[in-house]
Parts: structure tokens; sequence; C-alpha cells
């Protein structure tokens, strides 16, 4: 949602769009550690350690603001002649329609969904719930919804889940499994860098799948669970097969980039 917004902005303001999609992307990375519905691969471990939505939160929220305050740092640092400059930033204004009944009642179910989260609800049937009542309009057409959906993103990651439920099928027998398991992924340190080097070759999603059957047997698996789910999310940042916001900035940004003509970002996208 943020991306196309994001490119929209700074194309009119004639800045240089590398920094602020970076930010994009690592911003929904480290911020998306906090919850369970943060990001994919949460909801997925919320659902395999069944830990509640609110302890959840108490325990991660504090990394992801540290996180953020520190993705503020690094942005603003490797691309000083953006953020250090006096250079006023000078725009015209674009026409905007603000339809006041569908955004006050997107805020009223986003609130009505945070409560829900937190009160024990699942989070799979919240959404569903929330995404039902939010179709239900006379103003946009579902269709125009509908055509927002990437396809070829959500084909890749339905390949990736294949590949993956092959290689636990195949490779990951019993006996192996339990060898692994006594390497010491009971120790933070290790899970953390086993996780983080998993989301970058096969992405966080499909990372915190092949890490599930090793963590049966940890003498801690709540504490065991929470580091998958932080490290999982942070090394996103590392890579752009790291983590689904990632894939979706750059196909966002280029598909922006090929629809308008303009060079402004295609030193940075792949053609």
């Amino acid at each position: 949602m943020m991306t196309p917004l994001v490119v929209e902005v700074v194309r009119r303001l004639g800045r240089n769009p590398v920094p602020y999609l970076l930010a994009v992307a690592m911003a929904a990375n480290v911020g998306s550690t906090a919850t369970i519905t943060g990001n994919p691969q949460n909801i997925l471990i919320g659902s395999f350690s069944q830990i509640p939505y609110g302890v959840f939160a108490a325990n991660l929220a504090p990394v992801a603001a540290g996180g953020l305050v520190v993705t503020i740092v690094l942005i603003a640092l490797f691309h000083p002649a953006e953020f250090f400059t006096r250079d006023a930033l000078r725009a015209k204004s674009a026409p905007a329609h603000l339809h006041r009944p569908l955004a006050a009642k997107a805020i009223l179910v986003t609130i009505l969904m945070m409560v829900a989260f937190f009160a024990g609800q699942p989070p799979a049937k919240v959404a569903l719930v929330g995404g039902g009542i939010l179709l239900v309009t006379r103003i946009v057409r579902n269709a125009r919804i509908y055509r927002e959906i990437d396809g070829p993103l959500l084909l890749l990651f339905a390949g990736l889940f294949v590949v993956v439920a092959g290689f636990e099928k195949v490779l990951l027998a019993s006996d192996l499994v339990g060898r692994i398991g006594q390497l010491g992924l009971d120790r933070t340190l290790v899970l953390t860098v086993v996780t983080a080097v998993l989301s970058n070759l096969v992405s966080n999603v499909p990372a915190v799948l092949v890490i599930k059957p090793f963590l049966g047997s940890v003498a801690e698996p709540q504490r065991a669970w929470l580091v998958v789910a932080m490290a999982s999310t942070l090394a996103g940042n590392l890579t752009i097969l790291g983590s689904v916001a990632n894939l979706i900035v750059v196909q966002s940004a280029a598909f922006m980039a090929s629809r308008s003509g303009s060079g402004i970002i295609s030193g940075w996208v792949p053609r």
C-alpha cells in the first residue's frame, strides 16, 4: 500500500526514491516484529506456539521500537544528501478525494480488530470477518480491489511452500531432526543465526516451516518461538528475498517505473 504512495510523492518532489523505498521495506520488516499479525511468519508462529497476542506484543514490541530508531538513523546516515539539507521541498498539490464514510468504517473496523486480537480471538477469523465487512460497500466496486491482488507474488510464495514441504518430507527424517536438534538450537545466539540464514535462503515465511520440527524438543519453546519471530523478521532486511515486504516493494516500484516510463527509479529496481 505504501510503495505507490511513496513513489508518487518523491516523484512530485524530485527526490531520490531509493532511501524512501528502503525505509518502507525496512520499517515494514522491523515494525512487524511487534505483533502476531505484523507479518505472515508471525501468524504462523502464533498458530504453532499458541502464545497469547498480548504476551507476544509485550516481548517483541520493545524490539520493534528500538529497531525502528536504528533504521531511521541508518537510512539518514547512508543518504545524507537527502536528509541533511536545507533545500526546500516544493511540489504542486494534487487533487485528492476522500471517501469519508469508507475511511471512518476502515478506522472503526481496524480498532475493533485490534481489540479482538488482544482479547484472544483467532487472528485468521478476525481478519476474515474484518475483510468481509470492508468489502461490503457501494462506493468502490470489489472488482477494483481484486485487481490489486499480486498474482505473481502469491504464485512465488505458493511455490516456496511446495519446495519447503518437499524438503521436509524427503530430507528431514526423524533421526536427522533429532541430530540437528542437538546442535544447540535451544541457545538464543545459535537459533538466531540459523533462522537468519534460512530466512535469506528461502524467505522468512518458509524458513519458519523449516525450523518448526527442530523446536519440539527445546527446553523453553515459548522463548524459542519468540527468538524465531524476531530473527526471521529482522533478517528480512539483509536481502530482497529475505521478506515478503522486500519483494512487494521491489515489484511495485518496478511496475510503476515501467508504467510511467520514468527513469527516476530505474537505477534501483531491476528491469
